[in-house]
């Protein structure tokens, strides 16, 4: 039988992250609707890119849900879309030398990566008790 016991360097502040973006591209209900799986390879493919070059990277795990919009004059407005959520915690033994700008780059950069390969808007943020939306621009270019 196996014992557990405590790892100190596991202890430290709880620091959690969530990402969170439409599978479904665009605006309105007539948009391609991608699969969870899409964002599951965009977000690995970064973390192993970033690993491979030795730099940091967040971990976390994936789930579906589903937003639910209401306009309260019943418009077009009103509709559900699934989601794609991406969601973490710095851990004290493998990113506890993160500081929390540097948390909330590496955020930015990912929840930017799946935006793109999902064709998206806006893209939804959270850490450590703050929230914020990227949202897309058109590149300029030559």
């Amino acid at each position: 039988m196996k014992l557990f016991r405590l790892d100190p360097a596991s202890e430290g502040p709880r620091r959690e992250f969530k990402i969170t973006l439409g599978l479904r591209a665009g605006y309105g209900p007539a948009g391609r609707i991608y699969d969870l799986e899409e964002a599951v390879r965009t977000a690995h493919r970064w973390m192993t890119e970033r690993a491979a070059r030795g730099e940091p990277f967040l971990s976390g795990m994936f789930t579906r849900g589903e937003v639910l919009y209401a306009d309260p004059e019943g418009g077009v407005a009103s509709h559900r879309e699934p989601v794609a959520i991406f969601s973490g915690e710095v851990l004290p033994q493998y990113a506890g030398d993160l500081d929390d700008g540097i948390v909330r780059e590496l955020l930015n950069e990912l929840a930017g990566e799946m935006g793109r390969a999902l064709d998206q808007e806006e893209v939804h943020l959270a850490y450590s008790g703050q929230t914020w939306t990227l949202t897309a621009e058109a590149e300029n270019g030559p």
